[in-house]
């Protein structure tokens, strides 16, 4: 019994730290690109070959070696790529909490439809608590007078939404997240220059911003990733893809603090709603 509470307490803290960094991924990179000293792309490669550097450095510690096999694992390099980079340009025009909220509420729908395609139960538990949850990021997202989105910037943390659902699920049959998550990294480097070959003629940064971007790359993205391998084995894809709607309600919360975005009275009223949607999906 005090095992099974062990076990339940270490899975719980590393959930909370694995959101956590997903939420601090979101608030690095629009205080990178707020300032204009850095374009999304040239933030983009930094997080990417900072995190690859990172855990190639853990990887060799641990095993002496740096053999990976270049014939597998490139759907989930790509994904993770993608989602970097979509992300990243996305938040040129957005606000660090909507674009987590839509970001995660794609992510969600994604992970819902991967799961019941692949035959996955869904509880009335789960159902109901789905539809509070989204219901109260429709609220938020519902246009209105003194609010207005992108639609391009909006589709682009769309593409990125898919690709992390896709990332996630690819991650439930992980059997070591230290080798699966270096291989990402490193792969998806091949997939950073390749974009910079064809599509970037100049780099823009300066060292404020480099920090941040290495700091989202090595800890909150790479560590982070790490972490959400290493538990994504344990939890169902449903389980998973609502937890991950706290990742916003974070983001919203420390984007008001760090950043000083607006909390308004329908941010305020969508969070509860959401958090209690989330309650009633993982209550048994």
């Amino acid at each position: 019994m005090k095992s099974s509470i062990f076990i339940d307490l270490k899975l719980f803290i590393l959930i909370f730290i694995a959101l956590l960094f997903l939420a601090v991924n979101s608030i690095l990179c629009k205080m990178a690109i707020s300032t204009q000293n850095i374009d999304a792309f040239s933030f983009t490669i930094l997080r990417i070959f900072s995190g690859a550097i990172l855990l190639l450095g853990i990887y060799f510690y641990k095993n002496r070696n740096l053999k990976f096999d270049m014939k597998k694992n490139w759907l989930s390099s790509f994904m993770l790529f993608l989602y970097a980079i979509c992300f990243s340009y996305s938040y040129i025009n957005m606000f660090a909490g909507i674009g987590t909220l839509i970001l995660f509420a794609v992510v969600q729908l994604s992970m819902i439809l991967i799961a019941l395609f692949y035959k996955e139960k869904l509880t009335i538990n789960k159902v109901l608590g789905i539809i509070v949850a989204f219901s109260g990021l429709v609220f938020l997202l519902y246009p209105k007078e003194d609010f207005s989105l992108s639609f391009f910037h909006t589709f682009l943390m769309i593409i990125s939404g898919i690709a992390w659902a896709i990332y996630s699920v690819i991650g439930k049959s992980s059997t070591n997240a230290l080798l699966n998550t270096t291989d990402n990294f490193f792969k998806a480097t091949i997939f950073t220059i390749i974009f910079m070959v064809f599509f970037i003629k100049e780099l823009k940064l300066d060292l404020y911003t480099s920090f941040l971007a290495v700091i989202s790359g090595a800890i909150t993205s790479a560590l982070g990733y790490l972490i959400w391998y290493k538990i994504l084995p344990k939890i169902q894809i449903t389980t998973a893809s609502i937890l991950q709607l706290i990742v916003p309600i974070l983001a919203i919360f420390l984007s008001v603090i760090v950043l000083d975005e607006k909390f308004s009275f329908e941010l305020g009223i969508s969070t509860f709603i959401i958090l209690f949607g989330i309650f009633l999906a993982l209550k048994k």
